[in-house]
């Protein structure tokens, strides 16, 4: 019975976190920018575009530089790729979603750390790699030395 009221109190407390993390001004900005990529016009015809000539490109990457359309397809792809990358909107989202994983991360270290410095929490994020407990430099490191599956 205690154990259940411990479970159902760390339940109620991770529901606090998620809240807090809504609420968070990264958050914020991520819903933010999230609806001006999806409501500008613009960014999705970009958007769209790209995605047509991903299919194409897909295509002619079946047959190689043999394809007739091959350099006309890989060229436009990465034009259209660069003005996806370049458009405000996307670039402005992008910052925010990592914004956000950077926070998210920083919240998984920090509680992973209060249970175990033996617990690996694989982020991705050079900042916390050098602090997690893999003796190979993180779990992102490539070696897998920590056991983990990297």
């Amino acid at each position: 019975m205690l154990a259940t009221m411990e479970n159902l109190a760390l339940l109620d407390l991770s529901d606090d976190l998620a809240s807090m993390i809504l609420e968070s001004a990264e958050a914020d900005r991520y819903r933010v920018c999230l609806s001006q990529m999806t409501n500008s016009l613009q960014t999705q015809q970009r958007i769209k575009r790209l995605a047509k000539i991903k299919e194409q490109y897909d295509e002619v990457q079946r047959f190689g530089r043999y394809h007739p359309d091959y350099k006309e397809v890989n060229r436009l792809a990465r034009q259209y790729k660069r003005e996806v990358d370049m458009d405000e909107h996307v670039a402005a989202f992008r910052q925010a979603e990592m914004d956000l994983q950077s926070l998210l991360d920083e919240i998984s270290f920090i509680l992973a750390g209060a249970v175990s410095e033996n617990i690996k929490v694989p982020t991705g994020n050079p900042f916390f790699e050098t602090k997690s407990a893999c003796s190979t430099g993180g779990c992102g490191s490539g070696g897998g030395g920590c056991g983990c599956s990297a």
